[in-house]
């Protein structure tokens, strides 16, 4: 079973919903304490940092999601969830993040016109070897749906999985372990990102445990 946490913010529905389309088991946990028993989870969101911390810290989540990302056990990140493992961003100053990845948040920069923030649309991501357990059977290159006006900068350049070029170059997918996330979201990327969360099944599907130790 993937679980994926209900916090309240974004795209749960529609995350929940590919999932079920492709046929893997998922649901929406109403607590911290139904983790456990997951196989796999999915943290998904839509919004400003410091809410989506709030939102984990107020239902119990941030320890949960800690300890996990400690024993290694699979893990996908989308969108805010994906910045939400880094240790603080420049949208909300102050607000301390999961720490699980080392980096920061930051402001995409402005381009006028053509390059407007937030990245709102369809952009390419260039995979490089380590993205694997996602980008296989999709063509490189291959069109991913954005939404958002920041972006991570990991301080260790080996955590980047997937690159993206919007007036700068920057890491739209990254990779620890078992633990992956995406800033762009897969759950409305059409046939690419169906097959990237068909992926993620299949790479969850084929350890022998719930924990990869």
């Amino acid at each position: 079973m993937i679980g994926i946490p209900d916090i309240g913010l974004g795209n749960l529905g529609s995350v929940l919903n590919a999932c079920r389309f492709l046929g893997l088991p998922a649901r929406l946990l109403a607590g911290p304490g139904e983790a456990e028993a997951c196989r796999a989870l999915i943290l998904p969101g839509v919004g400003a940092f410091g809410d989506g911390m709030a939102r984990l810290r107020e239902r119990g989540y941030v320890e949960v999601l800690q300890s996990w990302a400690a024993k290694d056990r699979p893990f996908l990140g989308i969108c805010l969830g994906m910045q939400l493992l880094f240790e603080s961003s420049e949208e909300s100053p102050g607000v301390e993040g999961l720490g699980i990845l080392p980096g920061s948040v930051r402001l995409l920069p402005v381009g006028g016109v053509e390059r407007k923030v937030p990245q709102m649309g369809w952009n390419q991501v260039h995979w490089l070897p380590s993205g694997a357990p996602l980008s296989g059977e999709i063509p490189e290159g291959s069109f991913f749906y954005f939404v958002h006006s920041y972006y991570v900068a990991p301080t260790d350049p080996g955590l980047c999985a997937g690159r993206t070029t919007y007036g700068i170059d920057y890491a739209s997918a990254v990779r620890k372990g078992n633990l992956v996330a995406t800033q762009f979201h897969p759950e409305k990327s059409q046939d690419a990102g169906l097959r990237l969360l068909r992926n993620f099944g299949q790479w969850i599907g084929s350890k022998s445990s719930p924990v990869s130790r």
